[in-house]
């Protein structure tokens, strides 16, 4: 399987027509046709849907789509790495993570490489944890931001000083925003948006399920999400109370929601995680010292490093 053949696939998939497609890549329709052809057979599957005027995917071509993204970027990421290291120090870092407002420390790192090394480029993916820790495994990002609760037994990681709070969500006119702060006993017969992340591992230590004890079983968990923006338009809709992190959803004097911390107070640690025995571009190797830095005056202590 050729990697050139890989991108002449994605681009059938993305114009949904061979003609098109052929265009697009400088091709003859026939000669594409038949590169889709050979690679079908090579896989001994089929990847389209010919109708007579556009094609659609199987389900294994949506499979080798998917499979084909990673590749492709892979590939590019790579070759970027190796065209940057002619260089001074320049290139692309993508960093992945989840909601948080540790980001602005991030951002400030950031900030302060781009002034020093203007070519050094930064790509920023948003997840929860398992969507940022798969790509980290396929090596499509170089850094995860994670929010507790997490499995980070994998990985190089640093702690980071700030914490999150956790708390509720909730309308302006419920009952609940009368209060300063949000009881477990508020919670138990209520309808609850609460975070995938959060409810996913009950098991093992969960920091978020402890504080619920042997309640969390009975929780009425109608909703539950990855990223906070969706979560707040079903709070506001009438849905339910979210259960979530301050600071990330809109909860200003002109938004119909409000936020109330838990008590007693639950707060989240953050880990900055990397895969151990990670070969990294220059770009990646000056953000991590610059990292260590920021977030560990004491390599040794702070750094888990294998």
């Amino acid at each position: 399987m050729e990697i050139r053949v890989l991108r002449y696939f994605l681009a059938v998939a993305r114009e949904g027509n061979i003609t098109a497609a052929a265009n697009f890549l400088h091709l003859t329709q026939p000669t594409l046709s038949r590169q889709i052809k050979d690679l079908e057979e090579e896989l001994g599957v089929q990847l389209l849907i010919r109708k007579s005027h556009n094609v659609s995917l199987t389900s294994d071509g949506m499979r080798l789509r998917k499979r084909a993204e990673e590749i492709i970027s892979m590939v590019d990421k790579t070759e970027a790495e190796f065209a940057s290291a002619e260089n001074a120090v320049s290139g692309d870092i993508y960093i992945g993570g989840g909601e948080t407002r540790a980001m602005h420390e991030i951002a400030e790192v950031i900030k302060e490489l781009r002034e020093l090394y203007p070519d050094i480029h930064f790509h920023l993916y948003s997840g929860n944890a398992e969507d940022v820790t798969e790509r980290l495994d396929k090596g499509l990002l170089d850094f995860g931001v994670l929010i507790q609760p997490a499995d980070i037994s994998k990985y190089n990681y640093i702690n980071l000083d700030e914490k999150d709070i956790w708390g509720v969500i909730m309308r302006k006119d419920s009952p609940l925003a009368e209060k300063s702060s949000i009881k477990k006993e508020d919670l138990l017969s209520l309808p609850l948006i609460c975070s995938r992340q959060a409810i996913s591992f009950p098991q093992t230590g969960n920091e978020f399920a402890a504080w619920f004890g042997d309640d969390f079983k009975a929780l009425n968990i109608v909703t539950t999400f990855n990223l906070v923006y969706n979560a707040a338009i079903m709070v506001d809709a009438g849905i339910g109370y979210a259960i979530t992190l301050d600071n990330l959803a809109d909860t200003s004097a002109d938004s119909n929601l409000c936020f109330r911390p838990l008590e007693p107070k639950l707060e989240s640690g953050l880990n900055i995680i990397w895969k151990k025995y990670q070969v990294f571009s220059p770009a990646a190797e000056v953000f991590l010292e610059n990292i260590n830095r920021r977030f560990s005056p004491d390599h040794a202590a702070q750094a888990q490093l294998q």
